[in-house]
């Protein structure tokens, strides 16, 4: 049986721009140093009747995803076609869990970081020493450590675990947002990772902790909690912008390609790196490949 990377001509147009966000999502979490090796994920759902979903092919670092290779996967991690690689399917309960509790979730953002697996470990978990924590005062889950989350059975706990809030810490494990976009997953995830790292770094001496009542009033109205259009821009917004794109190509994570004869038409490498396969595509002359 014959596999592919998959490529813009034979995808639609919403999937294809799906695939560019969210491999442009990988690319920033391992330029901000979330990543782990070859583990951890964010995935996305593919909009549709099916419960299909985009997740990073297992075996690759961060910096080698891109929008071809991200592999496309059912709710038990199984690949949906032929695909050139695999997913980690023991890794997806987590987030298959997630998708289907949760109508909301078009993205999950999971990672390891150091300051999200100390605070994870900590009895008393997020404590509200900053205003970055106050952001989720009273509005962040938590989930009891079951070991290794590699059993189908826990989806329905971690689902009861995660019933109303969009962040949740894993106790022992990690933290986990969820967002309707990867943009509102993404700047959920780093608000609460930075609460993290500030409260870490707070415990070396004695914490100064405001009262309730004025954590409660300093906490964001829900349309504010990570979601406000000032903070993560309009509706649309999409890590696969100019401006984003323009930033990581100065951090070095994506490089522009030279134009096509035609004018005004540019080249994309889509495929794994190494493999020298490229199409048009009009993504502002931009490869997500290191």
């Amino acid at each position: 049986m014959s596999v592919a990377l998959a490529t813009r001509s034979n995808l639609s147009r919403v999937e294809w721009d799906l695939r560019v966000q969210l491999a442009g999502a990988y690319r920033i979490a391992d330029h901000l140093g979330w990543s782990e090796l070859i583990y951890t994920h964010i995935s996305a759902r593919v909009p549709g009747r099916e419960h299909h979903f985009l997740i990073n092919p297992y075996g690759l670092r961060f910096d080698e995803v891109t929008a071809s290779n991200l592999v496309k996967i059912d709710v038990e991690g199984n690949p949906v076609t032929p695909q050139a690689h695999k997913a980690n399917k023991a890794g997806f309960i987590i987030h298959s869990a997630i998708h289907l509790a949760r109508p909301n979730a078009g993205c999950v953002w999971h990672m390891h970081t150091l300051a999200g697996m100390a605070v994870a470990g900590q009895d008393e978990g997020l404590l509200p020493v900053h205003m970055y924590s106050h952001n989720f005062w009273n509005r962040v889950a938590y989930h009891d450590f079951e070991g290794p989350s590699m059993r189908l059975d826990e989806r329905e706990r971690l689902a009861k675990s995660f019933s109303k809030h969009d962040a949740l810490i894993l106790r022992n494990h990690g933290l986990l947002t969820i967002g309707e976009t990867i943009p509102e997953a993404f700047i959920r995830f780093w608000r609460l990772n930075r609460a993290c790292e500030i409260q870490l770094a707070a415990q070396s001496a004695k914490l100064r902790i405001p009262p309730p009542e004025v954590c409660e009033a300093i906490r964001p109205q829900p349309r504010q909690a990570g979601l406000s259009a000032v903070e993560i821009g309009p509706p649309k917004a999409s890590l696969s912008s100019p401006k984003i794109l323009s930033r990581l190509r100065k951090a070095g994570l994506i490089r522009p390609l030279r134009r096509l004869p035609i004018a005004g038409q540019k080249l994309v490498c889509v495929g794994s790196p190494g493999n020298g396969e490229q199409r048009q595509n009009q993504n502002n002359g931009h490869r997500f490949h290191a």
